[in-house]
């Protein structure tokens, strides 16, 4: 799951992205306005956590944009104001959910899992091939229905490449599923992930393989 953090409080911001991704989740942050709609523009969210005061406006500006611009992308609010009128103002102008702060996490990523199961952000939750099948929504890989215990990074990798299995994945759209934009990179570090995940593909007998274009990207197709 890729979040778009829009926050501009330095402890929210480390706490809450450091929570979101020991639940596997990718976290894109933003600290304006400004910053927040190039983010949307050239990337795209499983959700967006939006606060409403930003240095640069009132963060509720800018559901109203991503809805004129038919992007469904679920929106929860996160502010200090937590009065009716406040809460119905940011759902009648798009917002999908509101939660004043101060907040739980476990409430918070009980509501973000509320807004992906709703119709809209509905997919199908398990990806197969070969003898691999990977439940989406659990973060669980299994071969033949025994369990292949793998570390966030190259799960993430994996849910890329059987998403389109049989097809090459660009390194660019790999880098993208996989890291943040606010990660430390080294320079191998997708490599690495790929060649930890090919082994022990092949080792537990997958039905799957990797290959790979050197500076070009990946491809996972089935060999059964």
């Amino acid at each position: 799951m890729r979040i778009l953090l829009v926050e501009d409080e330095p402890e929210m911001v480390s706490a809450l992205r450091a929570a979101l991704r020991r639940h596997d989740m990718v976290v894109d942050h933003a600290g304006s306005l400004l910053e927040a709609e190039g983010f949307v523009a050239v990337d795209g969210y499983d959700a967006i956590l939006l606060d409403r005061q930003l240095p640069d406006g009132d963060g509720l500006t800018l559901v109203p944009k991503l809805r004129d611009a038919r992007n469904t992308t679920p929106v929860l609010m996160l502010t200090a104001r937590g009065d009716t009128a406040d809460k119905v103002d940011g759902l009648d102008m798009g917002a999908d959910d509101y939660l004043a702060k101060p907040f739980a996490f476990e409430e918070l990523l009980a509501r973000l899992r509320a807004l992906l199961r709703r119709p809209a952000a509905i997919e199908t939750q398990t990806i197969r091939a070969g003898h691999l099948s990977l439940d989406v929504g659990h973060r669980e890989a299994s071969i033949r229905g025994e369990p292949l215990a793998l570390p966030r990074r190259e799960l993430l990798v994996l849910e890329a490449l059987m998403r389109r299995t049989g097809r090459m994945v660009q390194r660019e759209a790999l880098m993208e599923a996989v890291f943040g934009l606010d990660d430390e990179i080294q320079s191998n570090a997708l490599d690495t992930h790929v060649s930890r995940l090919r082994r022990k593909l092949s080792e537990a007998d997958s039905g799957v393989v990797i290959n790979g274009i050197r500076g070009v990207g990946y491809l996972l197709r089935e060999t059964t």
